[in-house]
């Protein structure tokens, strides 16, 4: 019982200090470059993301 109640306090507090410091921690991620890859390229594999992705920077003016 300790030792859950324990683990669940560390994981409380390491979420709550990632969430503090989320910009931080994604551009720490981002910066390698593998991961930035593989990050454009799910994001850009998702249809209606890409679409409204592209249209915003090429397309004409919006609805």
């Amino acid at each position: 019982m300790k030792k859950s109640v324990s683990s669940l306090m560390i994981a409380g507090t390491a979420g709550y200090f990632l969430y503090r410091n989320r910009y931080r921690v994604m551009n720490a991620v981002l910066g390698t470059g593998w991961v930035r890859k593989a990050a454009v390229r799910t994001f850009m594999g998702m249809p209606g993301m890409r679409d409204k992705m592209m249209n915003t920077v090429f397309g004409g003016p919006t609805r």
